[in-house]
């Protein structure tokens, strides 16, 4: 059973974990190039836009060589890793994106730099550590006082002897490649500080998604958890992960310590074992100090802003709704359980259609503001004087735009006060159409509204005079307004009545007008 849990625990981690997710991308060397270059040195953050531009050059370079298929370009790249957690996104003090890489990139680029430059002894310094730390532990940690008393004692002694030997003159300075090699076993553990930190924010991440969730769904420890965070306490500082940053944070900010470690890396690197070290451990060591206080300041801004925005969330109107929404879910969970219990099958399609309740989210670094100067005239703008304008003419202009209704509900009601019951035949006969097929369709759709229609197929055949000299206008106009309800008389079979070559005639449906319209 034990290597069947290992088994599976492995494939899980395989399959889960961002390092080797990442190692197993088709471009691998080309994201943990680009990424170790700009991302696992000194900087550890960079804007979006100077990310960007640098792999974009990156790729440039990339391609010339032939060796590699990069089709996309930097942005997606970057959204890609941003997506496979290669890359975390916050938001910077100017309100802009900085892209940081993840713990498990880290470590996917430290193992392809550690392989790259493998360790090929066991060192003499590294196992005195070991030994020192073992012996420091036990020490530490015996409850028989009297076995400590005489463990320190001996330690005592022994710098005794070391200070005699001094005094007397005896020089037991180590050689320059012991010293070359401390060093550089000191430098190795300190390359492993960025994923400690990137792991610690991950950590203090995952207990505040932890706590907000708690908050909302567990009712029994909600209100310890608020309790707490009413009374001042920061929970997140007295996590685990809270308590041991802060015990390293004290020692990064405690000014004796700072001053005796910036003496010592000074003096260290004007001893001629310095030397032996490459140009990059000499770089790391004087840079020691600033890069673990820049990075711990990184992670107590972080802390303390989750700390803020965890109160925030529990004394804003947020929390209450959050916790509305959770019981919503669990009622439709519920009654859900219930229809499925009743028969209805879980996948059954319905007929009810959901409408999205939000607008798509896109990232605003793809968004391209609106510049007024693009759409800014070239030339100078020219101020013309209005015409007077001509009252007259607007009306004919509003007549030809729109059927007057007004009109022909006054032609109606006129010649049904005078003859009675009439078609629209009669109607025209009586008042002619003025605005030609305009007037024709009026009439048809008050006649739909308002008139009776007589037995199905019987017809009458109305003519107009059109409102211009072409016949397709009125054509067109009777056809899209009046639609089936009205046919040309070339159409129908129709012989035209009598009267001036101008007219036009149509066949339509027989209507009578019976009582006043409105």
């Amino acid at each position: 059973m034990t290597v069947v849990r290992t088994a599976l625990g492995a494939r899980k981690l395989i399959s889960d974990n961002p390092a080797l997710a990442l190692l197993r991308q088709q471009n691998a060397p080309v994201a943990v190039a680009i990424l170790g270059e700009h991302l696992a040195g000194e900087r550890r953050e960079l804007p979006a836009s100077d990310l960007f531009e640098a792999v974009e050059a990156d790729l440039t370079e990339l391609r010339d060589m032939g060796q590699f298929d990069l089709p996309q370009t930097a942005v997606q790249y970057v959204r890609t890793w941003l997506s496979a957690r290669f890359l975390i996104r916050r938001t910077g003090v100017a309100r802009e994106e900085l892209y940081a890489l993840s713990e498990g990139a880290l470590s996917a680029i430290r193992f392809v730099q550690d392989l790259a430059s493998p360790r090929t002894t066991v060192t003499e310094s590294r196992l005195s550590t070991i030994v020192e730390r073992v012996h420091r532990l036990t020490v530490d940690t015996d409850p028989d006082t009297t076995r400590r008393i005489e463990a320190l004692r001996a330690e005592r002694e022994k710098i005794d002897a070391q200070i005699a030997r001094l005094q007397a003159g005896e020089d037991d300075t180590i050689p320059e490649d012991k010293a070359a090699e401390q060093a550089a076993d000191a430098l190795s553990l300190a390359a492993e500080l960025p994923e400690d930190f990137a792991r610690l924010r991950t950590e203090l991440e995952e207990i505040n998604r932890r706590l907000r969730a708690q908050l909302i769904e567990d009712p029994e420890s909600r209100g310890t958890v608020l309790d707490d965070i009413f009374a001042g306490v920061d929970v997140l500082a007295q996590s685990e992960a809270g308590k041991s940053f802060s015990a390293f944070y004290s020692l990064v900010l405690d000014p004796e310590r700072t001053a005796a470690l910036e003496n010592d890396v000074d003096q260290l690197l004007s001893r001629p074992f310095a030397r032996r070290l490459t140009p990059g451990q000499r770089y790391s060591l004087r840079r020691l100090l600033p890069a673990m206080q820049d990075s711990s300041a990184e992670i107590h801004q972080v802390m303390t802003s989750l700390s803020r925005s965890l109160r925030r969330f529990v004394q804003s109107e947020e929390l209450a709704e959050d916790r509305r929404v959770n019981d919503l879910i669990r009622q439709a969970l519920t009654d859900a359980n219930a229809v499925f219990a009743a028969g209805t099958p879980p996948f059954r399609k319905m007929k009810t259609q959901l409408n999205l309740t939000s607008v798509p989210v896109t990232n605003f670094t793809g968004m391209r503001l609106h510049n007024p100067a693009d759409s800014a005239s070239a030339e100078e703008v020219q101020t013309v004087e209005a015409p007077e304008a001509d009252l007259a003419a607007l009306q004919q202009q509003v007549r030809e735009a729109e059927i007057d209704r007004e009109e022909l509900v006054a032609n109606v009601n006129a010649v049904l006060g005078e003859y009675g019951a009439s078609t629209i035949g009669e109607v025209l006969r009586h008042y002619p159409a003025t605005q030609g097929a305009a007037s024709v369709v009026g009439l048809l759709v008050l006649a739909e509204e308002q008139a009776t229609r007589t037995e199905a197929g019987r017809t009458e055949t109305v003519t107009w005079e059109p409102v211009n000299l072409t016949d397709n206008d009125d054509a067109a106009a009777l056809g899209a307004e009046a639609g089936a309800t009205a046919t040309s008389r070339e159409a129908s079979g129709v012989s035209p009545p009598p009267g001036p070559t101008l007219l036009r005639a149509g066949t339509i449906p027989l209507y009578l007008f019976e009582r006043t319209v409105v």
